[in-house]
């Protein structure tokens, strides 16, 4: 499920995303530790959003790079 205040994640680095998410992390703990329920709900979703688009510029670099071993290594 999206969360409906995630801006556009398409411009962000893989770098900013994993800084994001490491925050939001260390912000659901803080909500657990607490007790605050809907907080953590909310930030799940934020997580599971940032989490998708992570794995999807993950994916997109290693379909890029995958082929550039196939001139680098010989095995012939």
């Amino acid at each position: 499920m999206e969360h409906p205040l995630v801006n556009n994640l398409d411009s962000l680095t893989i770098d900013e995303i994993s800084t994001k998410l490491t925050e939001l992390n260390r912000k659901l703990g803080i909500a657990q530790r607490m007790g605050n329920a809907w907080l953590c709900d909310q930030l799940r979703m934020a997580i599971e959003n940032y989490t998708n688009k992570y794995m999807d510029k993950n994916n997109e670099l290693l379909k890029k790079g995958g082929d550039s071993f196939n001139e680098i290594i010989d095995i012939s």
